[in-house]
């Protein structure tokens, strides 16, 4: 007779799933204050679809191809249209199979939009709904199945506790590939694109922060004393992030900004993902202070190149996943529920981490580039040069974020001046 799910568990669970949904909204809140003021419903709007589109395909398939049993690459379809799943405990935990169902998906909804950051003001909206719904099966599904689904980086010994590797790695290398193949905005490198709205960034920062606790604490899916040391070292890496990013602002410009205090927080969320539930929290101030300063200098860097990573996917939480994975090989310990890493004799625990990084990064973006070839060779991945500089929020979506107050209908004229249908403003 299986288990019964332990009730306290399975409250904790349900907390964690609810806070890792919220980082959704907040990404978009986080993202949409980057951006200019004419794209900042797209931007939001480019987080909030991956609920419709990856939400939705996880349920039928994406579930089931990361966790179902299979091959060491991918899951079967025993689990597929939500078949097999019910309210019995999932092996291994105490929690219903169905609420594991759940926090999970959670997790591939804000990795696909993730990726938004780097190609906002200028990729078609249809576009990136086709291209984050098949992402999300060929890549991401995959990915997670060989960390936590049985397959072969998980056999390998690969640590990740919460998805260094699975979310932030996968979604920075999509980012770069995506940002390379759409293109750079209009004006890129010729005129300064500021944010519109850091107050909004800052919220959206904050926001995220609170979720992570879900996202990290939770992914011990039981009240104990893992969920405590996750919990704890989510707190204190990205203050050990913030405090080098202020350090290297004050010395570089001897000005601290705004928008460097919420990166370098998200940065520190990002590196102690993957060693979270593995190290003690002195070795979570030491991965939040070390990450801080790769990362802080791949964006300062990419700045000057013409990779037009609009809002820094691969520079937060490519390289923030990236030197996460590979210092929890460095730092992680047994005495604190991992595999002893470096610090404690085990070299060999970074070459395994290093593998995981190399071939999640060969496959991600060898995938992606593939998704979008093909995307484009039946649709304009990008809109027009007139749309973009308009504005995607009146261009895709037929309103706008800021209103004059007078609740203006704007009409636009079609390339061959022919009248298209008026476009509602937004309140």
């Amino acid at each position: 007779m299986p288990t019964p799910p332990n009730p306290v568990d399975t409250l904790f669970v349900l907390v964690s799933t609810a806070l890792v949904l919220l980082m959704t909204p907040a990404l978009a809140l986080f993202y949409g204050g980057l951006a200019r003021a004419k794209n900042i419903l797209n931007t939001a709007m480019m987080s909030l679809a991956a609920f419709a589109v990856v939400g939705i395909l996880w349920a039928v398939l994406g579930y089931s191809i990361a966790f179902a049993p299979g091959t060491a690459l991918v899951g079967g379809f025993s689990l597929a249209a939500l078949r097999n799943i019910g309210l019995e405990t999932r092996d291994g935990t105490t929690i219903p199979h169905l609420l594991y169902f759940a926090y999970q998906g959670t997790f591939a909804v804000i990795t696909a939009a993730l990726i938004s950051g780097a190609i906002v003001e200028r990729m078609r909206f249809r576009a990136y709904l086709l291209f984050i719904g098949l992402w999300s099966l060929i890549v991401y599904a995959p990915v997670a199945h060989w960390v936590w689904g049985g397959g072969w980086l998980g056999r390998l010994g690969v640590l990740d506790f919460a998805g260094g590797t699975v979310v932030h790695i996968t979604a920075g290398t999509a980012a770069l590939v995506a940002a390379s193949m759409v293109g750079p905005r209009r004006d890129y490198g010729r005129q300064a694109f500021l944010p519109h709205n850091v107050p909004m960034m800052l919220t959206g920062a904050a926001l995220l922060w609170f979720g992570w606790v879900g996202f990290n604490g939770g992914s011990a899916l039981a009240v104990n004393g893992v969920a405590v040391q996750a919990t704890v070292n989510t707190i204190l890496a990205p203050m050990a992030a913030l405090a080098t990013w202020l350090t290297i602002d004050l010395a570089r410009s001897g000005r601290a900004t705004a928008v460097g205090a919420g990166t370098a927080i998200v940065v520190g969320l990002v590196a102690i993902t993957p060693a979270c539930g593995f190290v003690s929290p002195r070795a979570a101030l030491a991965i939040g202070a070390i990450a801080a300063i790769p990362c802080y200098f791949a964006i300062l860097k990419r700045a000057s190149t013409r990779l037009d990573d609009s809002l820094d996917v691969l520079g937060a939480h490519g390289t923030g996943g990236i030197t996460g994975a590979l210092l929890t090989g460095v730092f992680a310990s047994a005495a604190w529920g991992g595999t002893d890493g470096l610090m404690h004799g085990n070299a060999a625990l970074v070459g395994k981490q290093l593998l995981g990084v190399v071939a999640t990064v060969a496959w991600t973006g060898l995938a992606t580039w593939g998704i979008l070839a093909a995307i484009r060779a039946v649709m304009p991945l990008r809109v027009g040069a007139r749309d973009e500089a308009l504005g995607l929020d009146v261009c895709e979506h037929g309103e706008e974020g800021y209103t004059d107050g007078e609740g203006a209908i704007l009409v636009l004229q079609s390339a061959d001046a022919t009248p298209t249908a008026p476009l509602r403003r937004s309140a």
